[in-house]
């Protein structure tokens, strides 16, 4: 008879993808304690040692590991440093279509913030005059083309089998936008 494995050790990042994985299959109200438990082959209560504060700390959670865009962009330009970092949230957000509305809703915390305060230093250092507005532009162009490239997809629908929450002209979408975006942050005082 082979040996029983060892289990795998419960933690806040098994956790996270395991929330993740049931978000963006089932959908965000389908994510309870009881289903992730289930998942994590757990109890449910398990869980809250890892998130003392239940599923509120768990949405958090979910909403800082979306939103924790770290780019190591190779631009030398605030324009090709702020092009890299939007692209990647824009990657981070439809890899994870079942949080997008967490995303939109929580304030960012913990690394979020601290990745968004480091965009700002970096666009600071390559020379644009408003960084922080321009990261408050980005982020809301950022998040509202994701959210309309996801409801183009139709991947929120109930009955939709769609697989992917993106559209084939999204990307295409985005660059024409995000043109717009940084020629307009380009100007004397921004957009």
């Amino acid at each position: 008879m082979p040996a029983k494995r060892p289990p795998v050790p419960l933690s806040r990042e098994r956790i996270i993808d395991a929330a993740l994985h049931i978000a963006d299959g089932q959908g965000l109200r389908r994510l309870t304690m009881r289903r992730l438990g289930d998942a994590l082959q757990v109890e449910a209560m398990a869980i809250y040692h890892h998130l003392p504060r239940g599923k509120e700390a768990l949405m958090d959670a979910l909403a800082e590991h979306v939103t924790t865009i770290e780019v190591d962009s190779g631009g030398q330009t605030w324009q090709e440093i702020a092009r890299d970092w939007a692209r990647a949230g824009r990657a981070a957000l439809l890899e994870h279509p079942g949080v997008l509305a967490l995303a939109l809703t929580k304030p960012p915390k913990g690394m979020a913030l601290a990745t968004i305060a480091n965009q700002v230093e970096r666009l600071r250092e390559a020379g644009l005059d408003d960084p922080s507005g321009a990261v408050r532009t980005l982020r809301a162009y950022m998040f509202g083309s994701v959210a309309v490239e996801v409801q183009r997809s139709g991947w929120a629908d109930p009955d939709a089998t769609v697989q992917h929450a993106r559209v084939e002209s999204g990307e295409e979408d985005f660059e024409r936008g995000l043109d717009a975006v940084l020629a307009g942050l380009a100007r004397p005082n921004g957009m």
